[in-house]
């Protein structure tokens, strides 16, 4: 990222701004309103077996899940590599967690509630159609232990890591916040030492819950990917597909991150420091980077399985690129990698808001169509002349749009909205040379 000078206002004035100002109304109404009625049309679709329900809620809990997962794994990243350059900024991309408990019942309400309208498996298990690699994979039992064992892990390490986090601040900081999280900050208070003392033990505990969370965050999503998302089209495997499942979330992260920056830099014109032209430019390197890691990987796993021209593989694509699906293909390919790539090689352009943000709502959509695209296909094949796209769609998505906004917007106002211990103690750039954080000393360069 750019060298810039870190912005360190004095520690009153930033509290003072930030106990001010809260999320509007309207994206908590709305979006529980949106919320209610998007859940509503599902429960209405499960109740009367509409398959599209389920297939629809599958589609979105990918999608959004796979957002907000990787946007608390990139704030762990900047804990990995000890970054300067988002300490003002990276708070708006912790809240994403708060939608990650809304998602845990999501998975189980998928797992329990939907398995016969959603995995085609589902009830060859036990008759002798599988091979038996395929039986022992795709058992009952092992099927919901492992994805909930293994979402349910990184759910904790996720949560764990923005608790750490949050508390430096809440213990720095005068009461104030939402009501409903004040159990939470008392609990947060509770034993809060010594600032600098404080801020090195954290700095260690995180440094642990980083290392471990990008671990299971990359082998946790790959088995996600590979059961509710590839297992679909039970025929095909793929060892990219779990990356390129993941990696699409982490991009979009990076995108509505960056749409998020430009509406957050208006809410603090008393903060001019907080969010600046380098940051647009450095999470628009990030967007454009991961723009093209994405394409990377979805084109190499696409380019091996057409030169290895294989029947059992080859018929995934096959069907993507013909009949109904082509249009939905195509318009995830040219929205999530096609024009953001181009159209983000200049610096203008990802500093300029109206292109910044019109590229980042293609990666957005793009993506949409992209889950979309892995999932329908499989579970319907040649049968429908046109992609299955209406009210269950739309309404659904929206119903989890709106829950993210409405647990996001709760979460910033229930805490510190940026990292203020980080961003006043004088301390603060000490955690670049580790210290024992019992004695104070720093640690020999080999620890």
């Amino acid at each position: 990222m750019s060298a810039t000078q870190h912005y360190a206002p004095p520690r009153d004035q930033l509290v003072s701004v930030l106990q001010t100002k809260s999320m509007p109304a309207s994206v908590k109404t709305g979006g529980l309103a949106l919320g209610v009625l998007g859940m509503i049309l599902f429960a209405v679709g499960a109740a009367t077996g509409e398959a599209r329900a389920w297939q629809a809620f599958l589609v979105n809990w990918l999608f959004f899940t796979t957002i907000a997962s990787a946007g608390v794994m990139f704030a762990a990243v900047q804990r990995i590599v000890t970054a300067r350059w988002s300490r003002s900024i990276v708070r708006f991309l912790e809240g994403f967690v708060a939608f990650l408990p809304f998602a845990a019942i999501g998975l189980l309400v998928i797992i329990f509630g939907g398995k016969s309208h959603i995995y085609p498996w589902w009830d060859l298990v036990g008759t002798g159609e599988l091979i038996h690699e395929k039986e022992v994979w795709f058992n009952h039992t092992f099927f919901w232990l492992r994805s909930i064992v293994v979402f349910g892990a990184l759910l904790v390490l996720q949560l764990w890591f923005t608790w750490t986090s949050v508390r430096l601040d809440v213990g720095v900081t005068p009461e104030h916040g939402a009501s409903w999280a004040a159990g939470m900050r008392a609990r947060m208070r509770a034993g809060f030492g010594d600032e600098r003392r404080e801020l090195h033990s954290t700095h260690s505990l995180q440094g642990k819950l980083a290392v471990l969370m990008a671990i299971v965050f990359g082998f946790g999503w790959c088995v996600l990917a590979w059961d509710h998302s590839m297992s679909l089209d039970f025929h095909f495997f793929s060892t990219m597909y779990g990356w390129q499942v993941f990696m699409g979330g982490w991009l979009v992260a990076l995108m509505v991150w960056a749409i998020l920056l430009r509406w957050w830099k208006a809410q603090f014109p008393e903060l001019p420091g907080m969010v600046t032209d380098k940051h647009y430019h450095d999470v628009g390197k990030l967007g454009f980077a991961f723009t093209a890691f994405w394409g990377y990987i979805t084109f190499s796993q696409f380019l091996i399985i057409w030169y290895g021209n294989l029947a059992e593989e080859t018929h995934f694509f096959t069907l993507r690129l013909t009949g109904a699906w082509t249009t939905t293909t195509t318009i995830a390919a040219v929205l999530t990698f096609l024009i953001p790539f181009f159209g983000l090689l200049s610096v203008k352009a990802k500093l300029y808001s109206p292109t910044m943000v019109l590229f980042a709502l293609c990666s957005i959509v793009g993506l949409w169509f992209t889950r979309y695209t892995e999932i329908y296909p499989s579970i319907y094949g040649t049968r429908v002349e046109h992609a299955p796209l209406g009210l269950w769609e739309a309404g659904i998505t929206l119903g989890f749009l709106g829950i993210f906004a409405w647990s996001y917007a709760h979460f910033m106002d229930a805490f510190p909205k940026a990292r203020v211990l980080l961003m006043t103690s004088p301390y603060r750039d000490e955690v670049q040379v580790p210290v024992d954080p019992r004695t104070m000393e720093p640690l020999p360069a080999h620890e």
